[in-house]
């Protein structure tokens, strides 16, 4: 078989977990670390989360937050200043005990996450209220010792950002935790065009040390719930043991009021989930790395087919600029590579535009662009267009914002048919048995009861819905009074 022959991969249709490995590593996007449970994120996929942040960067850079960068390394004695936040990541930390060839008093734990030594210096830089607020924010990596790992939605070691802000009050606090999670929300919605809820967490699920967290849940295909990112008031939980502590407007002392939020590569495994179908991935044209691809036909006169390629290539860009499609867009003229490979990995890679350029399309100066998937019939029920090169530049942007459009339809559509409500234990454990999805129950906020529905039926609570009705009712499973409708579902 030919190196450059189709590379073959599972239905997504037949089973979405062989299909979604297959897809993760034949599209380029990751492979697997020679260290069980870590991934090497190839050049396609990275470019993805290099995406990522240059759409997070201009939001965070409007509220004032700059980015900056701590050590690896945190002091075991640090992460135990906060005795709620080190039992909460205790099953998950990677410990260094001997570094030179010495065995060290204060083993150092790879960074779980970075409260701990961020807030070390914190109490350091502030002093006054006139210190405050602090509002930083660090893209880095994190190490959480995983027992079960599947490529981008759970590894060892993976990327992402946190912020960690300090604020003279809480209503500062609240209002930064609470703009982050729009931040993802927007990211989620507008970029990776999934629909999420968004919510607060139960005592039991939210981040270990927090006063509160906010998360935003999004409904893969297979009917499993993915916590897509999440944001904290930690209140004062932390500035008191690392004494985060100022002289107030009043001249008192006071500690700061804290937040921590993050989003990480998990996120672009849930986009993968989302949108790919059986011939590969779909990606959103605003976070594709390759917005389009223009395929030579090679064999004759191939100067006079290049150098309309590269025409088109320079109206397609000069049309996407200033726009949020601005990307990069290909040419694919290796001759040694079929016309037939270089389709079926546009397909397999989810470039959102291909068009393929011969002689006839150089003596009509025009071509015909084939989207990846075929949209709606308001979308303009297409998959194919022909387009004379003077208006390619317009016609690439229309198809490639119908494209955006279309998939969180498509997505919006399966959340709102996989959102139920359960009003008896037995429908709660019969739409668990079969369908999955969310389910809207009333709960009584006992733990116990908690770990009973989880034990019992494999769904967790997810979050209380910000937009949730204030009503009462009875808790599902016990009877007691409950004063919300909560948020179901099996969790990744």
């Amino acid at each position: 078989m030919s190196k450059f022959a189709k590379k073959e991969i599972t239905k997504k249709s037949d089973n979405i977990s062989e299909w979604y490995n297959d897809v993760v590593l034949k599209a380029e996007l990751a492979d697997y670390g020679p260290v069980k449970g870590t991934m090497v994120i190839r050049p396609y996929g990275y470019a993805l989360w290099e995406r990522v942040q240059e759409i997070f960067n201009p939001m965070m850079r409007e509220k004032g937050v700059q980015n900056a960068y701590f050590p690896l390394f945190i002091p075991q004695s640090l992460l135990e200043k906060e005795k709620e936040h080190v039992e909460g990541f205790s099953p998950e930390l990677a410990v260094v005990t001997i570094a030179g060839g010495e065995k060290l008093k204060d083993p150092l734990v790879v960074r779980p996450t970075s409260e701990t030594i961020m807030y070390s210096m914190y109490s350091d830089w502030i002093q006054s209220w006139r210190d405050l607020p602090v509002l930083i924010n660090q893209w880095n990596n994190v190490v959480r010792w995983e027992k079960r790992t599947y490529l981008f939605l759970r590894t060892t070691e993976f990327l992402w950002q946190e912020g960690h802000t300090a604020h003279e009050d809480e209503a500062g606090a609240i209002d930064m935790a609470e703009t982050a999670l729009e931040w993802y929300r927007s990211i989620y919605e507008d970029y990776y065009a999934i629909p999420v809820y968004l919510g607060i967490k139960s005592t039991a699920e939210k981040f270990a040390g927090a006063k509160t967290t906010y998360s935003l849940e999004a409904l893969m295909p297979d009917g499993k719930v993915l916590q897509g990112a999440t944001s904290h008031n930690l209140g004062q939980n932390f500035s008191k043991p690392f004494n985060i502590s100022f002289q107030n407007r009043t001249g008192k002392n006071d500690y700061a009021w804290q937040t921590s939020w993050g989003l990480s590569t998990r996120s672009l495994g849930g986009m993968f989930l989302t949108h790919g179908d059986d011939d590969g991935l779909v990606l959103p044209p605003k976070i594709a790395p390759i917005k389009m691809v223009i395929l030579p036909i090679l064999g004759k006169d191939d100067q006079k087919v290049l150098n309309f390629s590269k025409k088109i290539k320079e109206e397609v860009e000069k049309g996407l600029k200033g726009t949020e499609y601005e990307g990069r867009v290909e040419i694919w003229d290796n001759p040694e590579k079929t016309l037939g490979w270089k389709l079926s990995e546009t397909e397999l890679k989810g470039i959102p535009i291909e068009a393929t350029v011969g002689l006839k399309e150089v003596e009509e100066n025009g071509v015909v662009l084939a989207t990846r998937l075929i949209l709606d019939t308001e979308d303009g029920g297409i998959k194919h267009r022909q387009v004379r090169l003077e208006e390619i530049g317009k016609n690439v942007l229309e198809l490639l914002e119908s494209l955006q459009r279309h998939l969180y339809k498509i997505a919006s559509r399966y959340l709102e048919e996989n959102t139920h409500e359960a009003t008896t234990y037995e429908e709660f454990k019969e739409i668990m048995n079969t369908k999955r999805g969310f389910i809207k129950a009333f709960w009584c906020e006992d733990a116990e009861c908690e770990k009973e529905i989880k034990d019992e039926t494999k769904a967790s609570t997810r979050i209380l819905p910000l937009d949730a009705r204030q009503e009462t009712g009875v808790c599902v499973r016990c009877g007691k009074e409950a004063k919300g409708r909560w948020l179901f579902g099996q969790a990744y």
